[in-house]
C-alpha cells in the first residue's frame, strides 16, 4: 500500500514539539501538586487526595464531550489548541497560588474549583492536538513515527515539568523571597512556556488541509447525538481490551509519579518536601534519559513488528523489574534510582504507542459506522487514562491518609509497596489487555484495502477481519 505524503519535517517537528505545552503542566500536576496540598497549603491527605481525584475525573468526563464537539463538521482543531492555551497556563497559576487561607474547608473548596477549571482547559487543547495526527495521515507507519517523534520531545516536557519545580523555588528562595512566591514564579514561568509552544504547534499546521475544518459547518450536536457516538465507538470490538490497557497502565505511572516525593522522603530519611526536592533531579535525569533513548528503539520495534507487540515486550520488562525491586536490598540512592528506571521503560513505550493506537480505531469504526471520528476515539482512551490517573493519586492519599502521615514526618516503610509491587499488579493489567487487543499491523494494512473497496462502491472480503469488526 502506497505512503501518504507525510508532513514537512519543520511542520512536523512544529506540531511534535506542542507535547511539551501539556506536558510541562501535566509532569507539575501528578508529581507536585499532592505534595503542594500537604506540605505547603497544609490540607489533610485525605481532602488533597479527593481534590486531585475530583478534579482529574472531572476532566475525564470531559474528554469524549470535547472530542465530540471537535468533530464536528466545520470545526477546526487548531482553533481549540490555540483558544484553551492561554486559559490552561493562567489557571494552573490559581493551582498552585497559596492565599494562606486558615481553614480546611475554605481551602478544600478553592482548591476544588480552581483544579477542575484547569482540567477543564488543558482537556479542550490536548483532545484537539492528539485527535488532529488521524486528520493528518492515515498511514500506520507515519501515525507511528509522529507519535515516536512527539514521545522523544516529551523527554523535554518532562523533565521540565519535574525538574523546573525541583530547582526554581530554592532559587527563588535564595534571593530572599518566599517559599510562596518561589512556587508562584516557578508555575508563572512554566506557564509562559506553555503558551509558547502551543502557539508553535498550532502554527506549524495552519498550511496543512484538515477535512473536518473544511468541512461546511454542521448543525448544533444534541447531548443525545453526542453521548450516542460514545456509545456506539465503546461497542467497537477491539475497544474494550484497549481500554483495559490504558486504565491500568495510568494507575500504575500515577501511582509511581505521584509517590516519587514522598518515597525519596522515606528512602532518605528528610523530613520536608524540599529537601526531598533536592533529590528529584538526579531521579528526573534517569527518567528523561532512559525516555528519550528508548523511545527510538520503541518505535522501530513497533514499525518493524506492531504496536502491540512492542508494548508487551517493554511493559514486561517494566513489571518484572518493578517487581523484583520490592524485595531487593538497595541503598537509599539505588532504590529511588532503580524505580525510575525501570518505571521509565513502561512510560517510553506506552507515550510512544498509545494514540497511535487509538488511532487504528479510527478506521476500524470508519468501516463499521461509516463515519470517521477522530476525535471521540482519541477522547475516550483519554477519558479511561485520566480515570486511571485519578485513581492511582486517590490511592496514593489513602496510604497516607491511613498511616497518618503529617507534612513533617517520614511516611512508613510500606509506602514502598506503592512504588513496587501494586504498580507492577496493575502493569500485569495493562499487558494483559494489550495481548487481547486484535489490531495488528497486519490486519490493520487488510482494514484499509477493505475500507478503501468499500468507500469505492467495489466488492470487498472481510475474511481475517473478524475480530476488529
Amino acid at each position: 500500500m502506497a505512503k501518504v505524503k507525510s508532513l514537512p519535517t519543520k511542520n512536523k517537528i512544529g506540531y511534535c514539539s506542542g507535547i511539551i505545552a501539556e506536558s510541562l503542566l501535566y509532569n507539575l500536576f501528578f508529581t507536585y501538586y499532592l505534595v503542594f496540598l500537604t506540605d505547603v497549603v497544609r490540607l489533610t491527605p485525605l481532602l488533597a487526595g479527593i481534590i486531585s481525584f475530583v478534579s482529574v475525573f472531572w476532566d475525564a468526563v470531559a474528554d469524549p464531550i470535547i472530542g465530540a464537539l471537535s468533530d464536528k463538521d466545520g470545526a477546526d482543531k487548531r482553533k481549540f489548541m490555540f483558544r484553551a492555551a492561554f486559559p490552561m497556563a493562567i489557571l494552573i497559576v490559581a493551582c498552585f497560588a497559596d492565599f494562606g487561607f486558615h481553614s480546611q474547608a475554605l481551602k478544600f473548596l478553592y482548591y476544588l474549583a480552581f483544579t477542575m477549571l484547569f482540567w477543564l482547559a488543558y482537556t479542550v487543547y490536548t483532545i484537539p492536538y492528539y485527535a488532529v495526527v488521524a486528520e493528518i495521515t492515515p498511514d500506520y507507519d507515519e501515525r507511528t513515527d509522529i507519535r515516536g517523534l512527539s514521545a522523544l520531545i516529551n523527554a523535554a516536557g518532562i523533565f521540565a515539568g519535574n525538574a523546573l519545580p525541583a530547582v526554581l523555588p530554592a532559587v527563588i528562595l535564595g534571593l530572599g523571597l518566599s517559599a510562596k512566591t518561589g512556587w508562584l514564579g516557578t508555575v508563572v514561568f512554566m506557564s509562559l512556556l506553555s503558551i509558547l509552544f502551543a502557539v508553535i504547534a498550532v502554527f506549524s499546521l495552519r498550511h496543512v488541509t484538515l477535512q473536518k475544518a473544511e468541512a461546511e459547518a454542521g448543525g448544533q450536536r444534541s447531548v443525545r447525538e453526542i453521548f450516542g457516538s460514545f456509545l456506539e465507538v465503546l461497542k467497537i470490538k477491539p475497544f474494550k481490551w484497549f481500554v483495559l490497557f490504558v486504565f491500568a497502565f495510568l494507575i500504575s505511572s500515577s501511582m509511581l509519579q505521584t509517590n516519587f516525593v514522598y518515597l525519596i522522603k522515606l528512602v532518605f530519611q528528610l523530613k520536608t518536601e524540599t529537601e526531598a526536592k533536592d533529590k528529584m533531579v538526579v531521579i528526573i535525569v534517569v527518567l528523561v534519559g532512559v525516555i528519550a533513548l528508548l523511545t527510538p528503539v520503541v518505535t522501530k520495534i513497533a514499525e518493524i513488528k506492531d504496536r502491540r507487540f512492542a508494548a508487551i515486550l517493554f511493559f514486561s520488562i517494566s513489571l518484572a523489574g518493578l517487581a523484583a525491586g520490592r524485595f531487593m536490598r538497595l541503598g537509599a540512592q539505588a532504590a529511588v534510582i532503580y524505580v525510575a528506571f525501570f518505571m521509565a521503560v513502561g512510560a517510553a513505550c506506552f507515550w510512544t504507542v498509545f494514540y497511535s493506537m487509538a488511532y487504528d480505531l479510527v478506521e476500524v469504526d470508519e468501516f463499521i459506522s461509516g463515519r470517521r471520528r477522530e476525535g471521540v476515539i482519541t477522547a475516550l482512551p483519554q477519558f479511561f487514562q485520566k480515570f486511571g490517573s485519578a485513581v492511582g493519586m486517590l490511592l496514593v492519599s489513602l496510604v497516607l491518609n491511613i498511616s497518618g502521615y503529617q507534612a513533617d514526618e517520614v511516611p512508613p516503610e510500606f509506602i514502598i509497596n506503592a512504588s513496587t509491587i501494586i504498580p507492577a499488579a496493575f502493569l500485569g493489567v495493562s499487558i494483559f489487555g494489550a495481548f487481547m487487543f486484535p489490531v495488528t499491523k497486519e490486519r490493520f494494512h487488510l482494514l484499509q484495502e477493505v475500507l478503501a473497496k468499500k468507500n469505492a462502491g467495489e466488492s470487498f472480503d472481510t475474511a481475517g477481519l473478524e475480530k476488529l469488526i
